[in-house]
């Protein structure tokens, strides 16, 4: 049996959420299967390992336009990938047309979709769960696995030096965008508190283009005993953060990341919808800004300067001792 999963949405964090969903429907169906997902999700990074996946496709579609499966002659280069692949059953975790007709181009025969034409509305963890529940025909645990070589794991402890002495706090300063981003002097005083009353180690999950904000960190009291994933592939990130304690950071790819790798989880959200990424699994605990509630943070709340110090570092005590 050949099967394909198709997830479109572009993040890393939206990527994970489906995670439990595609290994549900590789279980149901009895074998490893194909997924389409775009480029941004950052899949081949860290889905290597996972033995649900056969092979990973990538849909290149941009926001100007620009991707090779953009327009009418993309979208037919794109048929002409899945065509060759002869898969017999197609997933569709979308309500688009466009992707009803790519399964239909593709001469694949047996094809489930979400309704036509609902996007408007959806949230994206209940719909995705709702979905898998009616294909499998029994409830989905919703929390994500990523899968990480338990080799890597034992030398990542070794060369980083997870000694028992320290806590070992997974940082996520970075964020889509800047209403979406905690200031970082706040976390630098959040940790500065926190090692007052124990030691603490900070692996500062972030990219190339956060840069500025991981300086500020190093450059502070706590940056000697900080190490910094800048320059690092992702997939060479995992091993490192399924060895540490916890982590506390914005809602970003790398809190996901840390979540599936079954880290507990601090996660502030200050203008991104709470009730779409951060209640799909337990590991996963909520900081909103003092005059919101989970149910009212959302995109637009705006709220990053009303997330205080004392209420993460309150988080923090609770699940760090």
């Amino acid at each position: 049996m050949k099967v394909l999963v198709i997830q479109q949405r572009m993040g890393i964090g939206d990527m994970v959420v489906f995670l439990s969903y595609i290994h549900a429907i590789s279980k149901k169906e009895n074998c490893p299967i194909s997924i389409l997902v775009k480029e941004s999700s950052r899949a081949g990074e860290f889905l290597n390992n996972d033995k649900h996946i056969e092979k990973i496709i990538l849909l290149h579609r941009n926001k100007n336009n620009s991707g090779k499966h953009d327009g009418i002659l993309g979208f037919f280069k794109l048929v002409k990938e899945i065509k060759k692949e002869k898969y017999e059953k197609v997933y569709i975790f979308n309500s688009s047309l466009r992707y009803a007709l790519l399964a239909k181009f593709s001469q694949i025969k047996n094809i489930t979709q979400y309704p036509l034409f609902k996007k408007r509305g959806q949230n994206i963890f209940h719909t995705a769960k709702k979905f898998t529940e009616e294909i499998v025909g029994n409830p989905v645990n919703s929390q994500p696995k990523i899968f990480v070589d338990k080799k890597l794991i034992s030398e990542a402890k070794t060369k980083y030096n997870f000694s028992k002495e320290f806590k070992h706090i997974c940082v996520g300063p970075s964020a889509s965008g800047p209403t979406k981003r905690w200031d970082i002097e706040r976390f630098i005083s959040t940790f500065e508190k926190v090692s007052k009353t124990i030691p603490c180690k900070f692996y500062l999950a972030g990219g190339i283009d956060d840069g500025i904000l991981i300086n500020k960190f190093i450059k502070s009291s706590l940056g000697k005993n900080s190490v910094s994933f800048e320059n690092m592939p992702i997939r060479e990130t995992l091993p490192i953060i399924s060895n540490c304690d916890l982590y506390v950071g914005n809602d970003t790819g790398w809190l996901h990341l840390s979540c599936a790798l079954g880290l507990k989880c601090i996660a502030l959200f200050m203008d991104s919808p709470v009730l779409a990424y951060g209640k799909y699994s337990n590991n996963i605990t909520i900081v909103v800004p003092e005059d919101k509630t989970e149910e009212t943070t959302s995109h637009n709340t705006r709220g990053k300067d009303k997330i205080s110090v004392e209420q993460v570092f309150q988080k923090i005590n609770k699940l760090l001792y």
